[in-house]
């Protein structure tokens, strides 16, 4: 049995949460010992928990925002939980929750939902109910979507408490007034009237039938069949009481549960229903406050704001009284032998009760705010009463509680009070925070220290005073501890807060922040805390949660000021946690620990923002032409190797891998290097500091995880470099640590946010499987446990805990201690090989053994921090701070070996030199039996077994590196850092640091003379020395300035000046020789950055941080000015600069932020490398004349290059990184393209100006905005008030009837009268004249060998079979669909996925045959889906957006989940396509864009399409792709070209492929062949057709027989022999292979609305006329077009004459014709409008054509005098746009309806309006298509007000009307049709409009037309 409180009560047990808020819902599992349960709150979860052993099986998160309303279990195995959340929207949720993840989510309902349940009977059906609602949901793919409950006739539409559902799609729901309601299906059947006297509250479903219960107390059974069995009344039994209502009931055999509104469980056996058991209590409404302790027995009292007193016993858990007060108790106290109970109450009394029969001795009211506080004195003699009103009464009583005194000094309400041993004091506390003290009984206020100071207090209530001082954090003024009482023989306290939290302290306590434990259960406020008599239990009750909590102390040994209790399994630390104070009294940190948990990874700009940035500046500057951009260079560089290893703040970052490589990063670099050869291998995938790595099980792949915005975790393949898989979306600011589990399969990453996250991956899929907050410091190390797949260790700061997988959380357990050691901080863990031991490594330098959680021993191992660990099979390795490797036994026992790393030890092979002995040591690994050593100084030492020691790689320590130089004439370079070395190194292939010194300062420049002898260098406190260059002892030595120095150069001739810049201003001149200082160049207003000499040694150039550029003439320093065109004369000896007009073109656009802080320039003066402050390299052709010039980046660096410098030879070039500490090596490389990320230049993405050519087709579809597509739009612009919403006058029906009136005429003439009179029930789709070819491509496909074709036009997807000519169709989609493909798999024959446009559309995949929807994806694209297409296996999906993000997503779409998504790109995306083997490939292309994405993980990374390989090409809008063997990749272009890739290189050009653009390609699977369509004038040789060969060397073209100018082709497909090709203009044509011959399948009309339609009067023949400017005949029967003509101009209305001979035409230039049926040719025609024609008309005696037009005319037309047509009259007084007419039968009237909703009738020809409603009311009328009058009112729909009914039709048998509006619904409708919003049947497939409607001369079909959909629909009519 479980029940929400704050607290799961089977025992007590919370996660750990800092404010637990309250439960508020629950739900069992169908196999009953799981439990979930949702709480209230800001960010609120679910938990599933085991009800045996009370353990927290799955955490469920971050789906709702405010609370979780209702649960449910699905009723099949179980595997799936609904939720519905308490936020604005009710959210409902469908999670997998043992997985933690949600698989689909939808609105719930605007108002609130009280109950959700899942159909047993049907897997994927639930049923919600709330206020005024009950819904329906289908649950598919990861969509959720709703139908509502029709309450219809059977019951009133009212609020549903609770639902069953039953078998055969029976729901039983239970109604606020007490009905039971039936539905089946969606509608209301019957309902069971007075079920309940009131309000059903809850319905419970089980094997037996059915158990409701209701506000009226009473429970009734049913059966299956809901008929009655029996019911049971609880207000009649025993313990019941008038109002008790029911909450919840559950059935079970025999046995009921009834939980009711006042907080009592009843147990109720059906053999003595007559004797309910109450089995829990608890009090209900209002607040809990009042809580007394019996003193000597083991009872409490509570009293509640629901009028209760309640006793309660401690032994047995159990009530044992109830009595009913009249006001609400605020207060209770046990007199000092129990005999007597006062109660304080809220308005200000008090009563005094006998304990004994709870019968009143005294009642009395002395104040009028609530009494808060009340104790007897110790003797019993006086009784304290403290009120709100600021005064504590004291009454006597023995004298009948006669009031003895007062205490008035408070100026606050009374919060607590606390009685003197002898009774003669009392202290108080108020709301203002004093306490005072006075003498009893008088109630004299005392003052003087003396009298207080001896008092002793027999109890301690207060929270005020010094010696609980310490219960309050530091630095608070804040009164949320309500209540507190001290336990004085074991010297503790506890407390009760605002915050939920119950916490033990030590008494006294009197230093503010102390330490305590705190314990988690109620949820929001503890009122109250009380220590039992016999102070074993501490009683706590909660304020809203009405509960009262029993809670067991555990008195134990006192260690270090914190109350440890004994460790219980299952129990102890785990509803503790540590105090928020830990580290009040700490000992001393480490210093090195200190310094690192100091260091903050925050970026003012990340590389994230990059983008954003150039957007933003780009809006700001205008783009300059293309002209004036300098080219990039053609060479371009390559990574040689890196000096430095990230140590200093990482730690277990190095690895030896499956080849014996060694694998460890520094800076952005991940780097594999071989120690055979000594060269590395680059992972450049990440873009800034790589902050952990560890390898993968296996050894054979590698995760690295980075600082940033969102920091990605790689993981990549060690021997390819090649990134498996991308982890974002879940940390902030950077990953500091991670392991992979022992399968291997999952991964866990630890964030550096403020609650440093952990998350678990399934890092090949991308999925995060689960995740929680590690802890508030930072943490170091997570290791995940070689054996439980599902167990994980931290280690922090004052931290071990051990965590277990929970669903999508964790759970965790602390290290406890015991008085083993001290909470000490850990820097290191592993798992032990043997029962589950784990042993962490301290700060101490002690080694912990734990068993988890419990601490065993500890083991004195290091001198300091035990920094690395590393556990081998048999045995540990570990490091410390003191240097000392040291291997132990697998128990810790024994030391078997130290290694101490000293410089005497090196061994000669090693690659550099130790900086210092003793080195601390960061990682520690081994393998191939040798020791692996990462120090916090940079270096990588390798440890043979036997002792010698190498040194593999080294670097610069912590601190910035900014100073380098190489030599002027060998491969040597020196650096100098702020790690206060100065270090010379080797950069040819022998990579080594060859000399070291350590200076006294950090140095921020240096440079060689000349000759390369002397090495000056700068330091940062304004000094600078030369020393010589290869022993780097001092030469000389200068202080004259006072900031650092930033540069320094010796002047090219034999070295005779030394200029020293300094961030005084200044540049210092030396004389050499003399070593004098001879010169000073001042004028510069901000510090100097660069300064350079020229060839003569003369002329000085300055960059200051002001961007100046200077010019000084050495050797006096007198400053000079020089013209921009002159400086690119001077022959400058170096150049660093990075001003001037040579450089203008290295600023990028948004240099606003980023600094470039170095350049340098090749010695053929021809490239120019900068390092700027994003960690990019680049590289420019120099001179970098004009803005923006384009270049060359590079990324390997992470925040800020600080220096770059080309060595002696131009080739090699060395960059510096600032806090990366790293130093690269990189070599020019003139050849290759570099493919080691997409490297080169960002030009691609700024080259606006250069279109990529221009075709009107392109650019028409790159403007069509698809959200004026979007639902309820009128497409007329109407005005005036809606037929539905006007009043009416009483009308002739309503008048009373006059005897001798003749009876009504018919409304609508019947034609053929012979034939029965035929209502029509039902309409059904039968065929669409429609292909979507204006904006869609590669949307027609062939299914089943060719036998059918499938198509989409609308909303609809047809599938038309070529054997029979027959349609069938999937209607799902509610809007245009935009895309369709087809699975090519086998295993997913005839599946297709269509996605549509919407504000929140939806893909559908689908089975072609069935037309059953297999699952629906609603995605993110907001706007609508562009395009879709499977992978190879057909397992996943990528559909692309048409928002401007353009994302595209890969789904698995049978699962329905998103695997990832990612920003396409700013412009269009036409088309995505998987390669045809590939799951993880696919290419996209569109307005000047082609990108190569690869799928890695869960993660979408692409490559740019280069183009720069081939001569002259230019990056063009593509439009379509196809692929070939080896790689290949076609992708067709706007200007016809077809361009062939390899990878993502452009290998060659088709040129001109077709004329015109190459609108689409398609690629056969089983011969690879690939056919193109594209826009092309039909001629000999071309077509708008081709075949290929697979490389596209050969083609072969075809003719479309259209007769089109132009022909053009969005679509083709190729089956049998047979290629199938769809045309923008709606054809779709087969074209045979072997004749070439072609055969039209289908027409359409072209893109426009086509609003012209009428039916011929005699046969199965209709007309239509669109915007396209084509009039077209369509065949009914055959389903075909028999004719068409083209008018030149927009057609509008369309009306075949009565005999069909002629028909009538309408255009939007205000002309009309008239032409003869047969031949379509012109008969006559006439212009007197300038304003569209709106409707045209015959009359019925074919005298008159009436034509209605815009400009709100109605003109008459003679045909008597044949084909002049003479205008012989119009109608006056129409007041709008005319919409429709009709005549009357008898030629005599004509009715206009208006586009002010009024319709009009008039006499013709005269034109005369008729007013006279009689007359009216007895016209019989030819026909009816008016959408005004009140015979067709009930045709408006409600929700009209967004939308219009824009046509009706009535059927010439005068029965039905048939309606289309803006909704694209067709309705069909009783006729006359006058009741508002009248019964319909609505029918789907249009899209957003229906423009008109006609039914066929027999009523056999009905024709509809569609406004933006072009499309012609033929119902069949039922």
């Amino acid at each position: 049995m479980s029940v929400p409180a704050g607290v799961k009560i089977v025992s007590l047990f919370r996660e750990q949460e800092w404010v637990s808020p309250a439960l508020h819902s629950l739900a069992l599992h169908p196999e009953r010992s799981l439990v979930a349960t949702g709480q209230v709150g800001k960010d609120p979860y679910i938990c599933v928990w085991d009800t045996f052993n009370i353990q927290t099986i799955s955490i469920l998160k971050d789906a709702h925002s405010h609370g979780v309303a209702c649960l449910a279990f699905s009723t099949d195995t179980g595997e799936r939980l609904v939720s519905v959340g308490l936020d604005a929207k009710n959210t409902v949720c469908v999670w997998d929750w043992k997985r933690g993840k949600v698989i689909a989510t939808a609105t719930g309902h605007s108002d609130r939902i009280f109950d959700i349940t899942w159909d047993p009977f049907q897997q994927n059906r639930l049923v919600s109910c709330g206020v005024k609602h009950i819904k329906f949901w289908a649950m598919c793919g990861n969509a959720l979507t709703p139908k509502r409950g029709i309450f219809g006739k059977t019951g009133d539409l009212q609020t549903i408490l609770c639902v069953a559902a039953a078998k055969d799609d029976i729901t039983y729901s239970g109604a606020l007034n007490g009905d039971i309601y039936v539905w089946k299906g969606l509608n209301l059947i019957r309902t069971v009237q007075g079920a309940h006297g009131a309000g059903i509250f809850s319905m419970y479903a089980c094997e037996e039938g059915f158990a409701t219960g209701g506000r009226d107390g009473c429970i009734r059974l049913w059966d299956v069949d809901f008929k009655p069995i029996t019911k049971i009344d609880l207000r009649e039994a025993e313990q019941g009481y008038k109002g008790l209502s029911i909450r919840s009931v559950c059935w079970r055999a025999d046995r009921i549960l009834a939980g009711t509104q006042d907080s009592e469980i009843f147990e109720v056996m059906v053999r003595d229903r007559d004797k309910p058991l109450l089995i829990m209590q608890g009090h209900s409404e209002g607040e809990l406050w009042a809580l007394g302790v019996h003193p000597k027995k083991p009872l409490a009292v509570t009293g509640s704001d629901d009028r209760s007193v309640r006793l309660w016993s401690l032994a047995d858990h159990a009530l044992i009284a109830r009595c009913n007060m009249e006001e609400a108790i605020r207060s209770v106290a046990f007199s000092s032998d129990g005999s007597q109970l006062a109660l304080g109450m809220k308005d200000g009394s008090f009563t005094v009760l006998r304990v004994r029969d709870m019968t009143e001795i005294v009642h009395i009211k002395d104040r009028k705010e609530v009494i808060h506080e009340l104790k007897f004195s110790p003797d019993s003699a006086y009784l304290a009463v403290g009120s709100n009103d600021g005064l504590v009464d004291v009454y006597a009583v023995a004298q009948r509680y006669k009031k003895v005194g007062e205490c008035g000094r408070s100026s606050s309400f009374i919060t607590h009070l606390d009685w003197s041993v002898d009774g003669k004091f009392l202290q108080t506390n108020d709301g203002a925070g004093d306490r005072l003290f006075y003498r009893m009984p008088t109630g004299k206020h005392l003052t003087t220290k003396e009298e207080i100071k001896g008092i002793h207090w027999v109890s301690w209530t207060c929270v005020i005073g010094p010696e609980v001082s310490g219960i309050w954090p530091k630095y608070t003024h804040i009164n949320e501890i309500n209540s507190l009482d001290a336990n004085f023989s074991s010297a503790v306290l506890v407390t009760g807060d605002d915050f939920g939290l119950v916490k033990l302290f030590r008494f006294p306590c009197l230093k503010k922040g102390a330490k305590f434990k705190k314990y988690i259960g109620h949820s929001a406020h503890v009122t109250n805390v009380r220590w039992s008599h016999d102070l074993q239990w501490v009683l706590t009750t909660g304020g809203a949660d009405h509960s009262l909590f029993q809670w067991r102390f555990l008195p134990e040994g006192i260690m270090n000021g914190v109350v440890e209790p004994t460790f219980q399994d299952g129990f102890g630390d785990s509803n503790s946690e540590e105090s928020d104070s830990e580290l009040s009294d700490v000992p001393e940190l480490d210093s090195d620990i200190e310094q690192e948990t100091q260091i903050n990874y925050e970026r003012q700009v990340y590389k994230e923002d990059l983008p954003q940035l150039k957007q933003q500046s780009r809006e700001k500057t205008q783009q300059v032409g293309s002209l004036k951009r300098q080219q990039a260079p053609d060479a371009g560089l390559r990574l040689q190797f890196v000096h430095g290893y990230r140590g200093y703040d990482c730690r277990n970052n190095l690895f030896y891998t499956q080849a014996g490589e060694v694998v460890y990063h520094v800076a952005a670099v991940g780097v594999v290097y071989n120690r055979q050869q000594h060269t590395q291998r680059f992972y450049l995938g990440h873009d800034d500091d790589i902050l952990s790595l560890t390898v993968h099980p296996l050894k054979d792949y590698a995760a690295t995880g980075q600082v940033g915005r969102d920091p990605a975790v790689h993981v990549w393949d060690i021997q390819s470099l090649k990134c498996l898989s991308l982890l974002k979306g879940h940390h902030h600011r950077g990953v500091c640590a991670l392991d992979f589990s022992a399968d291997g399969k999952s991964l866990v990453s630890v964030g550096v946010d403020d609650d440093h996250t952990i998350a678990v991956w399934d890092w090949k899929k991308g999925e995060k499987l689960a995740s929680a907050r590690g802890h508030k410091d930072k943490l170091f190390v997570v290791k995940c446990s070689p054996l439980l797949m599902d167990k994980l260790v931290t280690v922090g700061m004052k931290h071990i805990r051990f965590w277990q997988l929970a669903g999508g959380g964790l759970t965790f357990k602390r290290g406890v201690f015991g008085n083993l050691g001290k909470p000490e901080t850990m820097m290191s863990v592993c798992y032990g090989h043997a029962d589950d031991l784990v042993f962490s490594g301290a700060a101490t330098g002690d080694i912990y053994i734990w068993k988890e959680p419990v601490l065993l021993k500890t083991i004195k191992a290091h001198d300091g921090p035990v920094f690395a660990m590393f556990s081998l099979d048999k045995g540990f390795v570990t490091g410390g701070k003191d240097g000392v490797v040291e291997l132990w036994d697998d128990t810790f026992e024994r030391c078997l070996k130290t290694y101490a790393i000293k410089r005497a030890t090196l061994s000669s092979g090693s690659k550099g030199l130790l900086l210092e002995d003793n080195p601390s040591i960061r990682a520690i690994t081994l393998g191939h039996g040798r020791i692996l050593v990462g120090t916090k100084n940079g270096e990588i030492l390798e440890i043979d077994k036997s002792g010698p020691i190498t040194l593999l790689v080294q670097g610069h320590m912590e601190g910035e590196v900014w100073g380098l130089a190489t030599h002027p004439l060998l491969p040597v370079c020196g650096t100098v850092s702020d790690d206060k070395t100065l270090r010379i190194w080797e950069t040819s292939s022998n990579h080594r640091m060859v000399a070291v010194r350590k200076l006294k300062k950090g140095g921020r420049c240096c440079a060689f003379s000349p000759d390369g002898k002397a090495l000056a260098v700068g330091l940062n406190d304004g000094s600078f020395l030369v020393v010589n260059a290869d022993t780097l002892e001092d030469m000389v030595s200068f202080h004259h300035r006072k900031e650092l120095i930033s540069d320094i150069k010796f002047s090219r001739d034999a070295g005779k000046y030394l200029a020293v810049a300094s961030h005084d201003h200044f540049v210092d001149i030396y004389n050499v020789l003399t070593s004098k200082r001879v010169g000073i160049c001042k004028g510069a207003t901000s510090y100097i950055t660069h300064i350079d000499w020229d060839t003569h040694g003369k002329l000085l150039q300055v960059n200051s941080g002001a961007k100046e550029h200077l010019f000084f003439e050495a050797p006096r320093g007198k400053r000079q000015t020089i013209r921009p065109s002159e400086i690119e004369k001077i022959e400058w000896a170096t150049w660093t600069s990075v001003l001037g007009p040579t450089c203008e073109g290295i600023w990028p656009i948004h240099s606003g932020i980023t600094d470039i802080n170095a350049t340098s320039l090749t010695s053929d003066r021809k490239l120019l490398a900068t390092g700027d402050d994003f960690g990019f390299l680049k590289l420019f052709s120099y001179p970098a004349h004009g803005q923006y010039g384009r270049f060359k980046r590079y990324v390997g660096h992470s925040a800020h290059v600080t220096n770059v410098r080309w060595a002696q030879d131009s080739v090699t070039l060395l960059t510096v990184g600032g806090a990366d500490t790293a130093l690269m090596i990189w070599t020019l490389d003139a050849s290759v393209p570099q493919d080691s990320r997409p490297v080169d230049s960002e030009e691609s993405e700024e080259d606006t100006e250069e279109d990529g050519g221009y075709d009107s087709d392109v650019a028409r579809e790159k403007v069509i905005d698809y959200t004026t597509k979007i639902y309820a739009a009128s497409i007329r612009e109407m005005t005036g008030t809606k037929p539905h919403q006007q009043q009416k006058e009483a009308s002739a029906e309503e008048r009373p009837p006059v005897s001798r009136a003749v009876p009504l005429p018919e409304k609508l003439q019947k034609n053929n009268i012979t034939k029965k009179k035929k209502l029509v029930e039902d309409l059904v789709l039968d065929h669409v004249f429609g292909f979507r070819g204006f904006d869609c491509r590669n949307n027609l496909h062939y299914l089943n060998d060719g036998t059918d074709i499938i198509f989409h036009t609308a909303a609809t997807a047809l599938v038309h079979s070529l054997t029979l000519g027959t349609q069938s169709f999937y209607l799902e989609h509610t809007d245009d669909i935009l895309c369709l493909t087809v699975n090519q798999h086998p295993k997913y024959k005839n599946i297709i996925a269509t996605g549509q446009i919407g504000a929140t559309p939806s893909i559908h995949v689908w089975d072609a045959m069935s037309k059953q929807t297999l699952s629906i994806l609603r995605c993110s694209h907001a706007k609508g889906v562009g395009y879709v297409n499977f992978s190879a296996t057909g397992k996943l999906l990528v559909s692309v957006g048409i928002e401007p993000e353009h994302t595209v997503t890969v789904w698995r779409w049978q699962e329905g989940a998103k695997v990832t998504s990612k920003g396409g790109h700013p412009d269009r995306i036409f088309v995505a396509e998987f390669r045809p083997d590939s799951d993880s490939q696919f290419v996209s292309v569109g307005i000047k864009h082609v990108r190569f994405w690869t799928l890695a993980g869960g993660s979408l990374m692409y490559k740019k399409g280069v183009v720069g390989l081939v001569e002259d090409a230019r990056m063009q809008t593509m439009l379509s792709v196809a692929f070939g063997a080896n790689n290949l990749t076609f992708t067709g272009a706007i200007n016809g070209d077809v361009y062939v890739w390899r990878d993502h290189f452009l290998l060659r050009v088709v040129a001109k492929a077709h004329t015109g653009p190459v609108f689409t390609m398609y690629t056969t699977l089983r011969d690879g062949l690939i056919v193109t369509g594209g826009k092309e004038r039909p001629t000999k040789e071309g077509g708008a057709v081709k075949l290929w060969d697979q490389e596209m060397k050969r083609c072969r073209a075809f003719q479309l027989e259209t007769g089109q100018v132009v022909d053009c082709v969005r679509s083709v497909c190729r089956g049998k022999g047979k290629i199938l090709v769809g045309t923008k203009d709606g054809e779709i044509i087969e074209v045979g292979e072997k004749n070439a011959a072609s055969n039209i399948l289908i027409n359409s009309h072209m893109q426009g609305e086509i609003w012209g339609l009428a039916a011929h009067p005699a046969k199965d023949v209709f007309i239509t006329a669109s915007d396209d400017g084509t009039v077209r005949i369509w065949d009914l029967v055959d389903k075909k077009l028999l004719n068409k003509v083209s008018l030149g101009h927009p057609a509008k209305c369309a009306s075949y004459s009565p005999d069909g001979e002629m028909v009538a035409i309408g255009m939007k230039n205000g002309e009309f014709v008239v032409l003869l049926t047969n031949s379509l040719k012109m008969w006559g025609k006439k212009r007197d409008r300038s304003a569209a024609i709106q409707d045209i008309r015959f009359s019925p005696d074919k005298h008159l054509l009436v034509v209605g037009s815009a400009e709100c005319t109605v003109d008459l037309y003679d045909l008597m005098q044949g084909s002049s047509l003479n205008r012989i009259g119009y109608c006056k007084d129409i007041p709008s746009f005319v919409i429709q007419m009709d005549f009357s039968a008898d030629s005599r009237f004509l009715q206009v309806s208006t586009g002010a909703y009024k319709r009009q009738v008039h006499e013709v020809p005269s034109g005369k309006m008729v007013t006279e409603q009689t007359v009216i009311d007895r016209i019989t009328w030819a026909s009816w298509t008016s959408v005004l009058g009140d015979e067709v009112l009930g045709v408006w729909p409600r929700n009209a007000d967004k939308a219009n009914v824009n046509c009706t039709c009535v059927s010439h048998a005068g029965l039905n009307v048939v309606t289309g509006d803006d909704f694209g619904l067709v309705k069909l409708f009783d006729f006359p049709c006058s009741e508002k919003f009248a019964k319909h049947k609505r029918f789907f497939g249009h899209s957003a409009h229906v423009t008109n409607i006609r039914f066929s001369y027999d009523d056999k079909y009905v024709i509809s037309t569609g406004g933006d959909d072009c499309s012609v629909f033929v119902w069949r009519c039922l």
